[in-house]
């Protein structure tokens, strides 16, 4: 008699596949005011790809009217669209071709901030006798033994940590916060009112056909009253991280369960909170747990904050192991299932580098291996699956000759202005000026954001057919889209193998195929000692398995299947399109960066 565990209750949200697309870089036909920028027709006119792909929900980053200091991230009309992206007649149409398909649309609800542009904003900062005063978070200076006037508390700028969470209103004399730029300015969720208009936003678009949402920094939105100085994150640094006071703060819970009853409950939604800085099992579970009444899932960032240094902000190098990729997979894996709480699968986004360029190898030699074999990985997990746009292809990191010019993200200048700094004054010392750039380079080359943010590449032809030829695209064209670009991989066809895009349409298809096991099924470890292996098994109620080996590694290795784990044939591996030849008997021999899939014997 086998016993399992698993997520039996089934929903559509927990086995659709998410496919984020940030906007902006995703296609730009022209239908929008700005050229070379991505638009909503762009999406709608790729809608046949992505179903073909086998993608059941589209979630756009914002697409609301916007400064775009922070790409969208400062909402300035949570009710119109930013004319650089169409019109609501274009996010109508993209409704309705959507659900022709059987398909759904997630939107990106940024609700701890505004732009300042907002006219909730304009109006709090008109005057402290304003009726929305209250909608932002005003404090009084303070001043320093010099009498200097200096911010309310150390809290640095999550975008930009040499500054100030807190910015200067010169009109009426007081500091408001903003965490991430000047221009995004947080919200006081302690005011009813302003959390009414929040969820009149919701009703919005979800009586306008939108299925739910993904909710960025949801965590942020309650901070410790007082506004406390943050404990020293970084010593010898001015401000200093201030998440300990300003993520999961003491009225959260309160906060989304009043957004649940009073709106999201009285529709069928899929909702996803960003949650940074959460590493608790207990606040986890208080959020995704099945009888809680706040959020479906979240996004846990352990995986994608693996290589930052420790108590570091994300700009960090730091080294790591597939063993610690390994231990922090199966720990979500187990949490979710013995606690009765829902994952998330996912290893790139819009604020992180490429996946093959950080977790395998992005060679010209493994690049298209090391991408398979992080399908299917991710494929093979428990949990809602989110693909981010230009990841079925393999795309990876820009390529090391790209200009430090070209990397534009906020952050990115931010961190590189700082580094230059750094190297002045090294240089004026005396010391180590080239060291120092060459260490922010690395730095920025491996982690910025802007990697992730490169126009997609759909074909070999002018501008990687992202924008017509002859429109300069709103930020750099990776080097390599000649040869890494949709079109290619749709269209290849080999004796021996698949392309990238072609091994993910497969493994949506078994994920599908064999849901009771991949998306409901139970999670067992396999090997907690090897290396550069990961292994484990997945078994659905009915006796069901299947085992899936990973080397993580350059090298070739032997592996050893357990005892007690019967491998009866394997079905598929990302070095061939067919079922690969791989002994029986209990010894694997694994080629560099190869993954297989294996059916279990009952």
């Amino acid at each position: 008699m086998i016993t399992t565990k698993s997520n039996a209750k089934q929903a559509w949200w927990k086995e659709c596949v998410v496919y984020q697309i940030y906007p902006a870089s995703f296609l730009s036909t022209g239908s929008g005011n700005a050229p070379g920028w991505g638009d909503v027709r762009g999406i709608t006119s790729k809608l046949d790809y992505l179903k073909h792909l086998g993608v059941d929900c589209v979630w756009s980053s914002p697409i609301f009217k916007s400064p775009q200091i922070d790409m969208g991230y400062d909402i300035s009309d949570y009710r119109d669209i930013d004319p650089r992206y169409g019109s609501l007649a274009d996010v109508d149409e993209l409704i309705r071709e959507l659900q022709k398909r059987d398909m759904r649309l997630i939107m990106d609800l940024v609700v701890n901030h505004t732009s300042d542009q907002h006219d909730w904003f304009l109006e709090s900062r008109s005057s402290k006798s304003s009726p929305k005063r209250d909608w932002y978070i005003w404090q009084p200076a303070k001043y320093d033994e010099q009498g200097t006037r200096v911010p309310p508390n150390n809290w640095g700028m999550i975008l930009g940590d040499a500054n100030s969470a807190w910015t200067w209103d010169e009109k009426t004399q007081e500091y408001f916060l903003a965490l991430f730029t000047p221009e995004q300015p947080d919200l006081n969720w302690r005011n009813p009112e302003l959390r009414e208009a929040v969820h009149d936003v919701l009703r919005f678009w979800l009586d306008r056909g939108a299925s739910g949402f993904r909710m960025d920094v949801i965590n942020m939105i309650s901070k410790v009253e007082g506004y406390p100085d943050a404990p020293i994150g970084t010593p010898g640094a001015k401000y200093q991280p201030g998440e300990k006071h300003f993520a999961n703060g003491p009225h959260l819970h309160e906060y989304l369960q009043e957004i649940n009853s009073k709106v999201l409950a009285r529709y069928d939604t899929i909702t996803v909170g960003e949650m940074p800085f959460v590493r608790d099992e207990e606040e986890i579970i208080k959020v995704v747990g099945a009888d809680r009444g706040e959020l479906n899932m979240i996004f846990i960032f352990d995986l994608v904050d693996i290589d930052n240094a420790p108590g570091g902000f994300r700009l960090t190098l730091h080294p790591w192991t597939p063993a610690d990729m390994r231990e922090i997979i199966t720990k979500y894996q187990r949490l979710m299932l013995d606690r009765n709480g829902w994952n998330t699968i996912f290893i790139e986004n819009h604020d992180n580098p490429r996946s093959v360029s950080r977790y395998a190898d992005d060679s010209d030699e493994y690049r298209s291996l090391s991408s398979k074999l992080l399908c299917l990985m991710q494929t093979t997990l428990a949990g809602t699956l989110y693909v981010y746009q230009g990841e079925e292809l393999g795309m990876r990191n820009l390529r090391p000759e790209v200009a430090m010019e070209e990397y534009i993200d906020i952050e990115s200048v931010n961190f590189w202005e700082k580094t230059k700094k750094l190297a002045a004054a090294e240089e004026e010392a005396g010391g180590r000026k080239e060291e120092v750039l060459a260490e922010g380079r690395k730095v920025l080359q491996t982690k910025a954001r802007d990697h992730a943010r490169t126009p997609i590449q759909w074909s070999p032809g002018p501008n990687a057919g992202f924008c017509p030829e002859g429109v300069k695209p709103w930020m750099a064209l990776n080097s390599d889209y000649t040869t890494v670009n949709a079109e290619t991989q749709r269209k290849y066809t080999s004796e021996d193998d698949l392309s990238v895009l072609q091994f993910w349409r497969r493994g949506l298809q078994s994920r599908k195929e064999h849901k009771d096991v991949f998306v409901y099924g139970d999670f067992t470890l396999l090997d907690d000692t090897a290396d550069n292996v990961f292994a484990y098994q997945r078994t659905a109620e009915s006796g069901e398995a299947f085992v899936t080996v990973l080397n993580f590694s350059g090298e070739r290795v032997e592996w050893i299947v357990p005892e007690g784990t019967r491998v009866e044939r394997w079905v598929t591996g990302n070095y061939q399109k067919g079922a690969p030849e791989l002994d029986l008997s209990g010894k694997v021999a694994l080629r560099p960066w190869e993954g297989v899939l294996g059916v279990c014997g009952k």
